[in-house]
């Protein structure tokens, strides 16, 4: 019984970050939320969804642990920026969504590739300097 009621909890954690991940995506695109409160929205959300994580998740426990730690502490700073208003508006609009399927916008997919890209090269000219 112990094991279900844990796993349940779980369950219900994972569907309620899912949740609010939506929530930031739509806030991020809402003009009533500031432009600081943005920024940390995308990031949130760019790093939930992103396959590169600060700590690979093959490395045993350290590798889910950074997900478990980073993605609802920015989360929380998120949902604190963004005005009460346009988060009630926006999980409103995000239950919705969920009814009538995962939003779908191939635009701010292929724009989290190119930013992961252009990171990757800024990266490979940092590393390439301070070896020359």
């Amino acid at each position: 019984m112990e094991k279900e009621n844990v796993l349940t909890k779980l369950k219900n954690y994972a569907r309620k970050l899912k949740h609010n991940l939506f929530v930031l995506f739509l806030s991020y695109k809402d003009d009533r939320v500031p432009w600081y409160a943005k920024v940390v929205a995308i990031c949130v959300v760019a790093y939930a969804f992103s396959p590169i994580d600060l700590i690979p998740d093959f490395i045993p426990v350290l590798g889910y642990l950074d997900d478990l730690i980073i993605v609802p502490l920015g989360m929380s700073l998120a949902l604190k920026l963004i005005p009460h208003h346009v988060i009630e508006d926006n999980r409103a609009k995000a239950e919705e969504m969920r009814k009538n399927g995962k939003p779908k916008n191939w635009f701010v997919g292929i724009l989290f590739i190119l930013i992961w890209i252009a990171f990757a090269i800024w990266i490979g000219k940092v590393i390439r300097t301070i070896v020359l």
